[in-house]
């Protein structure tokens, strides 16, 4: 079913509530000595399989439907979007050598971290979506626009449950696990997404 509600208020305990929320908008340095040697494994890969720049820049929608520049790793050609946004598929051609590796094992999103660093994200909420793609959903699916009333995340509830998402079938299933997020956000379900998401990265569970 859909979960929805009109705000939502944090329900991790006090001292673990302030902790978790400082890490949440500043990871710790104590992630820079395993996140800077994977990017940098990410630029040396994208640079030597395609011509073009290394990171990917896409306008996505974030809290309250504001929208902002969101960061990642390139793993498509440079025309990808040249005939038009369009949702990755299995097989997609678009994708460059090597590019479904740093796909799989989500290492293409590691740039995010700017974007959490920058106050547009979070670690763990709904995974921002392309603005066109959003007007479309808000047309097609009741309560859609609910999603925003919380920061988008690098990993979320709906990514660690049902994986990636094309076409509005999937996108309203989609958003019942982001709608059920947005209600009952907290630590406990925070760390349950922060597990998933581990076995997630090491399984290449729902990648495209």
């Amino acid at each position: 079913g859909i979960y929805f509600c009109k705000g939502h208020s944090d329900s991790r305990p006090g001292n673990i509530a302030k902790v978790l929320g400082s890490i949440d908008e500043r990871p710790p340095p104590i992630a820079l000595p395993v996140v800077l040697p994977l990017c940098l494994f990410a630029v040396i890969l994208i640079k030597s399989n395609s011509k073009g720049p290394v990171l990917f820049i896409q306008e996505r929608v974030g809290r309250g439907g504001k929208p902002f520049r969101m960061y990642k790793f390139r793993t498509m050609i440079t025309e990808s979007e040249a005939q038009g946004a369009k949702f990755t598929c299995t097989n997609d051609s678009r994708i460059i050598p090597m590019g479904k590796f740093l796909r799989k094992f989500r290492i293409d999103e590691l740039p995010q971290l700017v974007n959490v660093f920058k106050g547009d994200m979070s670690l763990i909420g709904p995974r921002p979506e392309q603005v066109c793609f959003v007007k479309e959903f808000e047309r097609e699916i009741p309560f859609y626009a609910y999603r925003h009333l919380t920061s988008p995340g690098i990993t979320g509830w709906a990514q660690v449950v049902q994986g990636y998402a094309a076409g509005v079938e999937e996108t309203e299933e989609k958003l019942s696990y982001d709608l059920y997020y947005v209600k009952y956000m907290g630590f406990w379900l925070d760390l349950l997404i922060f597990i998933k998401t581990v076995k997630t990265i090491l399984t290449g569970f729902g990648s495209k």
